[in-house]
């Protein structure tokens, strides 16, 4: 036992700051996060926002986490903005502490490691899903068993009772193995809320991780009441991988002649089902401090981060050498936005949609995990909401432009609360011509910029620039053409973009010389109309 925990903490210790290396099951993953009810006052990140800021990848890359349950806590922490300080407050405080002892950081590293086993992804569905009902027919469930002991004793007295009892034995098997489905569903889930259980008190005997309120433990000591019911599926599940098969024969007919499983089942069914107050808590906290252990190994593992600094109800962003996530050597950016939104000009491949991502991703990171990829990171509490992937949806008929129309007008609903939005968004309307992709642009960021929200648009349309420019600061990317080299820096740049190299591209791309200087032509005298 020493030596597996030794080597456990020297795992863990190996560990420490480095992204996991092993597959990702999201469909389990997430079932907390898809089945809990969010409060009122809660912002989920959509789906769509997600897939915009690539949400599976980033989340591989936080999560440090050891148990499935922190696990599933960091993932739905991630995806539910909740407002609340207090509790970002506690999960900074123990944040710290692991950061500051890496003693206890593998002490509880080893505690949370009882939950590492993938049936710990189950513990949800026993306080999130609606439990089995017994059927309407179970009072004879509760009558066989005493059936079955009386025509038992009355055997060696009247041996004709035999044949009442093996009668009894056959109706008792059916209802046994009847109720099998129903055990299966739950075989896994409870002996992992033992466990659960138990990792919360271990967690709990360390003085800083307690949490400021009594709740928790009274949450735990009414687990602990119903602890001894579900320790038969604890053994059940144990002696299911060790008996042999005469024993295992033996231990099915009494548990038949008796029908113990349904009996215990329902019976800790309806127990849970008033408990799931409880679990939830219990659950919830021991998340938590897996999260915090989870952001410990995140910073150390960062070249630099920050903590955001919270500017409540005003219109700014202060962003300081700013980096995406996923981007191996990444260049970083600042910006400072005193009420305006950002309107960004360049070149495909110039760095703007990863920008926008960029930002996305922070505000997302500051509000769930306290942390921030910059040096400097000021902004308000904000939901986020994006439209950046727009593909066709064939299967339902909507074209490009329809489906984008749909979702632009999704951001336009949002924009009517008066809750501060981020809203990101590239590339408005491709789907349709020129003249009314800029009229309806123009007219769209207005209405979104309205108020305490803010807009991060890009756009390749620098006609949007002298439209927006007294309410939007303008940024651009732009690439360099050096000997016949095309260079991208990545720097963002202040005001709109002077330079125009997409022919000079097509150039140097062996297109052919007709067609390099027929657009040459088009472009100077396009320019002159414009003037």
């Amino acid at each position: 036992m020493f030596q597996s925990t030794d080597k456990l903490k020297a795992a863990l210790k190996a560990s420490y700051g480095k992204p996991k290396s092993e597959s990702f099951d999201f469909s389990r993953i997430e079932q907390f996060f898809a089945n809990r009810t969010p409060k009122s006052s809660d912002h989920s990140i959509s789906d769509k926002t997600c897939q915009d800021l690539d949400f599976d990848e980033v989340f591989m890359f936080v999560d440090r986490t050891v148990s499935r349950v922190g696990q599933q806590y960091l993932y739905a922490r991630l995806r539910t903005i909740d407002f609340n300080e207090a509790k970002t407050r506690f999960l900074e405080k123990i944040t710290t502490v692991f950061s500051n002892d890496s003693s206890l950081r593998e002490e509880i590293g080893v505690s949370l490691s009882g939950l590492s086993h993938p049936n710990a992804y189950y513990i949800p569905s026993l306080f999130l899903k609606p439990h089995l009902e017994p059927p309407h027919w179970f009072w004879a469930v509760k009558l066989l068993p005493i059936l079955s002991l009386f025509f038992l004793v009355l055997l060696p007295f009247y041996p004709p009772a035999f044949l009442w009892l093996f009668g009894i034995l056959i109706i008792n098997y059916s209802i046994h193995y009847w109720n099998k489905n129903n055990l299966f569903q739950y075989i896994a889930s409870f002996p992992q809320l033992l466990r659960l259980n138990q990792v919360a008190q271990e967690l709990l005997k360390h003085e800083p991780l307690k949490p400021e309120t009594d709740d928790l433990n009274q949450s735990v000591r009414i687990l602990d009441e119903v602890s001894s019911s579900m320790s038969f599926f604890k053994l059940e599940s144990k002696l299911q991988s060790e008996v042999g098969m005469l024993l295992e024969v033996i231990t099915e007919l009494f548990k038949a002649l008796f029908l113990i499983e349904p009996l215990i089942l329902f019976h800790v069914l309806k127990k849970l089902d008033s408990k799931r107050t409880d679990i939830d808590r219990v659950f919830q906290y021991v998340g938590l401090i897996d999260t915090a252990l989870s952001i410990s190994s995140l910073r150390a593992g960062l070249v630099y981060s920050c903590q955001p600094q919270f500017s409540k109800g005003q219109k700014t962003l202060i962003v300081r050498d700013v980096y995406h996530p996923l981007i191996p050597n990444p260049v970083s950016n600042s910006m400072t936005l005193a009420d305006k939104s950002v309107l960004l000009t360049g070149s495909n491949m110039s760095g703007k949609t990863t920008f926008i991502r960029t930002i996305g991703i922070n505000v997302i990171l500051a509000q769930s995990l306290n942390t921030c990829l910059a040096t400097e990171f000021t902004m308000p509490f904000l939901r986020v909401f994006s439209t950046i992937r727009v593909t066709d949806d064939l299967l339902n008929e909507k074209s490009y432009y329809l489906e984008e129309v749909q979702l632009i007008k999704a951001l336009i609903d949002e924009s009517r609360s008066e809750i501060q939005t981020l809203f990101l968004l590239d590339e408005l309307f491709k789907g349709t011509n020129t003249v009314e992709r800029i009229s309806a642009g123009k007219a769209v960021l207005t209405f979104l910029n309205k108020g305490p929200h803010l807009v991060f648009v890009s756009t390749h349309d620098v006609e949007l620039t002298g439209y927006l420019k007294d309410t939007f600061d303008l940024y651009h990317f732009t690439e360099i053409v050096e000997d016949d080299q095309i260079v991208f820096d990545y720097k963002l740049k202040e005001g709109d973009l002077q330079t125009r190299n997409a022919i000079r591209i097509l150039e140097l791309n062996g297109y052919p010389p007709e067609v390099i200087r027929e657009a040459n032509r088009l472009s100077e005298q396009l320019t002159r109309a414009k003037s």
